[in-house]
């Protein structure tokens, strides 16, 4: 879980934390996160708090009306890859779009070889972002079963 939080962008610790959260049979307490990670009670705070605003952890109050919190994993991996792609992809793809639709009305006007060059690569990049766009929904939109399913059904054979 740590390599894997690494790749996301996410800290070692971050990993570690979700991976005992992961598995543990109850949710856990920022105590018994320390306990069982041994890291300072102020990394298990600002760990849980990052897993929970990307939402691969929940928060909940603990039984007994007091202020204690507990915490347990989101275990539907693909509900938060789904978030995460539909939040930052899309506002990346949608901001490179507007980008290059602003770069080409800038080029309005330029009567070049240069201009006509730019402006040629310029609208096959903004096409491509818009195939990225419509790929990006067409796989947010699906369960992971479903998703899998349709690849199945144009010819994937999982051995790929």
């Amino acid at each position: 879980m740590e390599q894997s939080a690494e790749v996301c962008g996410l800290s070692r610790s971050a990993g570690r934390v979700y991976g005992v959260l992961y598995f543990a049979e109850d949710p856990l307490s920022i105590a018994d996160l320390v306990e069982e990670t041994g890291y300072a009670k102020s990394t298990i705070s600002n760990t849980t708090r990052t897993l929970g605003r990307i939402g691969l952890v929940n928060r909940r109050s603990s039984g007994g009306g007091g202020r204690q919190v507990e915490f347990e994993a989101e275990r539907d991996v693909w509900f938060v890859v789904r978030d995460v792609l539909r939040r930052f992809s899309r506002r990346e793809f949608d901001g490179t779009r507007r980008t290059l639709d602003r770069a080409l009305d800038r080029l309005d006007g330029a009567d070049d070889e240069a201009a006509d060059r730019d402006r040629e690569r310029m609208r096959e990049l903004r096409a491509t972002y818009d195939d990225l766009g419509t790929l990006l929904d067409a796989t947010t939109e699906r369960s992971l079963p479903a998703l899998l399913e349709a690849l199945d059904a144009d010819g994937r054979d999982g051995h790929q």
